[in-house]
């Protein structure tokens, strides 16, 4: 009975048919599966009396030998007539395409994001394509402010709605989310905002009309700059590593007061002064302060009950800083031999 069974699947198989791929795929799963029609032959196989089992097991791979030669001869069918098809793309290169990696940028990106987000920063972004308002003016900057002139900042044009003059522009820097989001959102408010930025400034090996930011908010009853420098710290040795040291410079910023500079010790010349850090042992990586009150009301939000901290860096300045990237027009020309070089940090 058994071999009766298998002489009729071998007809079965030695007469398969498909018109597609799908079907195909169905008749390998009737027959070659582990749960297909060979398979089970298997289990009737055992109870075979011994003198048979050697003729019985021969027809079996006999069977099992014809069903996949029959499927690869299906397939290859298949596979000549899309070849031959009109279907084909003519432009398609004839070299393999190798797979990319991440960019430089990216990947600092990514790693920065990660350190705040274990701190407890939600991500946000906003518009790079944004207004005066929300960019320099609910930010503290005064009217006749230096950043507002053509020759820093690249307006593209003036809307009029209800009498109210609005300036469009490409945001200068990301805190113009930071004012969106406070607008939107009530307090507690604990955000990082990344993205790309926009100046007028000439192109250089250590300039460029567009570059990266990634500008950190917390606004909260009773936050001080304790706080804020606790979190600096973190990021810091976080990012470059548990031996790093921080300090804070102070400076001035329209929407923060106090405010201050951040330098991390050298990790090149681990402080002593080096060529990098300009024999000072100290490198410069973001500017940080205190939420000016005037900012938090501008937004919204009262500033005798709240009070807040806000810091920015540059995505390119710390890349620089992690793989020592000397000219800034790379980042941005997509010169493959330049971007094969950050395959280990992907």
């Amino acid at each position: 009975m058994l071999l009766e069974k298998i002489e009729t699947l071998l007809k079965e198989v030695s007469e398969l048919k498909a018109s597609n791929a799908e079907e195909l795929e169905q008749l390998r799963l009737k027959y070659l599966s582990k749960k297909g029609e060979i398979s089970l032959l298997m289990n009737d196989f055992r109870s075979v009396p011994a003198d048979q089992k050697k003729v019985v097991g021969m027809k079996i791979n006999e069977l099992k030998q014809t069903a996949t030669q029959k499927i690869n001869d299906l397939r290859e069918q298949f596979a000549e007539a899309e070849a031959t098809s009109d279907n084909i793309d003519l432009t398609r290169s004839a070299y393999p395409i190798s797979l990319g990696t991440r960019h430089p940028l990216t990947i600092v990106t990514n790693e920065i994001i990660d350190i705040f987000q274990r701190m407890g920063f939600t991500l946000t972004t906003g518009p790079e394509i944004d207004d005066d308002l929300h960019v320099f003016t609910k930010l503290n900057f005064a009217a006749d402010h230096p950043a507002r002139d053509m020759q820093d900042t690249f307006f593209i044009e003036q809307s009029k709605l209800n009498d109210v003059t609005k300036n469009i522009l490409l945001r200068s820097h990301t805190s113009g989310d930071q004012s969106h989001y406070m607008e939107k959102h009530e307090a507690p408010i604990r955000i990082i905002c990344p993205g790309r930025v926009y100046r007028n400034e000439a192109i250089s090996a250590r300039a460029h009309c567009f570059f990266h930011q990634v500008e950190g908010l917390y606004v909260d009853k009773n936050v001080s700059f304790t706080d804020l420098k606790q979190v600096l710290l973190t990021f810091a040795r976080e990012m470059f590593g548990e031996d790093t040291k921080i300090r804070l410079r102070p400076s001035y910023f329209p929407f923060t007061e106090p405010s201050a500079e951040m330098d991390i010790s050298c990790h090149i010349c681990g402080g002593k002064g080096c060529g990098f850090c300009k024999h000072t042992g100290w490198v410069e990586i973001l500017g940080c302060g205190m939420v000016d009150p005037n900012v938090l009301e501008a937004c919204g939000i009262d500033s005798k009950v709240y009070t807040g901290y806000a810091f920015g860096m540059g995505v390119e300045r710390i890349t620089n800083l992690k793989y020592r990237v000397s000219d800034l027009r790379m980042f941005s020309e997509n010169d493959t031999r330049f971007l094969k070089e950050f395959e280990a940090a992907n």
